[in-house]
C-alpha cells in the first residue's frame, strides 16, 4: 500500500536521506525544513503521513504536532515523531501534542517502515468512514453522537499472565479507565467481542502464544476493529516487527511506564471513538437513506430495490410476492381544515397502526403523501387481502388524535392487493394494486378491492 509522505526536518542531509529510503519503498514524498512551511504544506496536499523531527528551531516538532492536531484539516494526519531523544518526558510530552508514534535517530529502516505501514492502514480505514459520513452530511443526514467523543474512560482488557506486570497496568489504568485481566487467551478472545474500548497484549509472555492472541483476535469480527497496545520487549525486533504486521495499533515497550501507558492508551481509546462515531454517523446515514423521516418506515427507493428482487424471484419459480398499496380517505381535508402539523400527526400514527398489522416479513412503506405500499413476500392474493381488511379495520376503529390529543379524527383507507403472475414486473405488479385503490374509492371508500391480474 503506497502513501504521500511529509518529511520535515531542519537539516537537508536528514530530509535528503530520508525522501531517498521512502522513494525506493514506493512512496510519494513531500518536505519541508520547518514547522511553518510544513503546516502549509499538510493542510494544502492532505500527506497520508507525517514523519516530524522534534529538534528544530523556532517551532520545534512537539508545537508543530500540537497546531497539527488543533487544525480539523490535519488532524486526522498520523504525526511520527522523529528524535534523537530517547527520553521518557520527550515520549509523554509528543503522546500529550497528540503524536501517534515514535522513531528514534539513527532511524532503523525496518522498524520505521513497519510503523508507516500500520499507520497507513489505519488512516485509509478512516478516511473511508470520514468520506462516507462527509456524503452522508452533503445528503443532509447528520446524526449527533459526539458526546460520546467527550467521554472519559474507557474499558480496557488486559490478556496478560504477568500477574506483576497486569496488576501494575491495572493500577495505573484504575483512575481513569475500567481494566480486568485475563491470563487465558481462549477466554480473551470471548471477552473480546464485548465493548471493549482497547486490548493491552503481553506478546512477550510465557505462558501463550500473545502473536498468535493478535491474529485470532484480528481474524474475529467482533474484534477485528478493537485497537491493540502491544507490551514488548524492545531488543526483540523479530517479534516486534511481527506485531506490527499482524496489525497492533501501538507497541508498549518493557518495562511498562506508567505514564508511557496512560499516554498511549489514552490516545488509542481517543481514536477508537471517534472512528466509532463516524461508524455510528455512517450507520444513521444509510438508515436514513432508506428510510422516511416523518413515518419511520422504509422509504420509495427501499421499496422499489426490495420489490424488484422477489418479483425476480417469484418469475424464476420462487416464492410469490403480493402488494397491498394504500391512500388515506380524504386527506386533503385535513390538511385544509387542520394544518399541515395535523395532517403530519395522521400519517404518524397511520404508520404505526399499519406496522402493527403487518406479519414481521413484511415491508411496510410510505410510498409518498398520504399513499402507503406494504411489500409481502410469499403472500397469496387471499392472504394478503386478509392481512388488508385487518389494516382497514383497525384504521377506522379509534378516532386519530390530533393538536397533541385535543382533537380525534375518524380516518379511513382504501386498500388496492395484487399478487404476481407469470412475467410480472413491479410495476405491472403496483399498477394492478394502485387500480384496486382507485375502484374502492369510486365504490364509496374504506373499502379493500383485489386485483388477481
Amino acid at each position: 500500500m503506497t502513501a504521500r509522505i511529509l518529511v520535515v526536518d531542519d537539516v537537508e542531509p536528514n530530509v535528503r536521506l530520508l525522501e531517498a529510503k521512502l522513494t525506493l519503498e514506493y512512496y510519494e514524498v513531500l518536505t519541508a525544513m520547518d514547522g511553518a512551511t510544513a503546516l502549509e504544506i499538510a493542510a494544502a496536499e492532505r500527506p497520508d503521513i507525517i514523519l516530524l523531527d522534534v529538534m528544530m528551531p523556532g517551532m520545534d516538532g512537539f508545537e508543530t504536532c500540537k497546531r497539527l492536531k488543533a487544525d480539523p484539516v490535519t488532524r486526522h494526519i498520523p504525526v511520527v515523531l522523529v528524535t534523537a531523544l530517547d527520553g521518557r518526558e520527550d515520549k509523554i510530552k509528543g503522546l500529550g501534542a497528540g503524536a501517534d508514534d515514535f522513531v528514534t535517530k539513527p532511524i532503523d529502516d525496518v522498524i520505521l517502515f513497519a510503523r508507516v505501514k500500520s499507520l497507513v492502514r489505519l488512516k485509509a480505514v478512516m478516511d473511508e468512514l470520514r468520506e462516507r459520513e462527509e456524503s452522508g452530511r452533503r445528503l443532509g443526514v447528520d446524526a449527533d453522537g459526539a458526546g460520546r467523543l467527550r467521554g472519559s474512560g474507557g474499558r480496557v482488557l488486559i490478556v496478560d499472565d504477568n500477574e506483576l506486570q497486569a496488576e501494575k497496568m491495572v493500577t495505573h489504568l484504575g483512575g481513569e479507565h475500567r481494566p480486568v485481566v485475563e491470563t487465558d487467551p481462549a477466554a480473551a478472545l470471548i471477552a473480546g467481542r464485548g465493548p471493549i474500548d482497547l486490548m493491552i497484549v503481553n506478546v512477550s509472555s510465557s505462558g501463550f502464544d500473545g502473536l498468535r492472541f493478535v491474529a485470532q483476535a484480528r481474524s474475529s469480527e467482533a474484534s477485528r476493529r478493537t485497537p491493540i497496545l502491544a507490551v514488548v520487549d524492545p531488543a526483540d525486533r523479530p517479534r516486534l516487527l511481527k506485531a506490527l504486521e499482524l496489525g497492533v495499533n501501538d507497541i508498549l515497550p518493557r518495562p511498562v511506564d506508567s505514564e508511557e501507558l496512560m499516554a498511549r492508551a489514552r490516545t488509542q481509546i481517543r481514536r477508537k471513538r471517534y472512528a466509532d462515531f463516524l461508524k455510528e454517523k455512517l450507520d444513521y446515514s444509510l438508515e436514513m437513506a432508506v428510510t422516511d423521516a416523518l413515518t419511520g418506515l422504509h422509504n420509495r427507493r427501499y421499496m422499489a430495490g426490495q420489490l424488484q428482487a422477489m418479483v425476480g424471484r417469484a418469475a424464476q419459480g420462487g416464492d410469490p410476492v403480493a402488494v397491498l398499496v394504500m391512500d388515506i380517505d380524504h386527506f386533503k381535508v385535513v390538511n385544509d381544515s387542520f394544518g399541515h402539523d395535523a395532517g403530519d400527526e395522521v400519517l404518524r400514527e397511520f404508520a404505526v397502526r399499519l406496522a402493527t398489522n403487518v406479519r414481521a416479513i413484511d415491508l411496510p412503506c410510505r410510498f409518498g403523501g398520504e399513499e402507503f405500499v406494504v411489500v409481502m413476500p410469499g403472500a397469496t392474493l387471499e392472504a394478503a387481502s386478509r392481512v388488508a381488511d385487518r389494516i382497514r379495520r383497525d384504521i377506522e376503529a379509534q378516532p386519530f388524535p390530533i393538536m397533541g390529543g385535543a382533537e380525534g379524527l375518524t380516518i379511513t383507507v382504501s386498500i388496492g392487493v395484487a399478487a404476481s403472475i407469470a412475467g410480472d414486473t413491479p410495476e405491472a405488479l403496483l399498477k394492478r394494486g394502485d387500480e384496486g385503490v382507485y375502484e374502492a374509492k369510486s365504490q364509496g371508500r374504506n373499502q379493500v378491492i383485489s386485483r388477481a391480474a
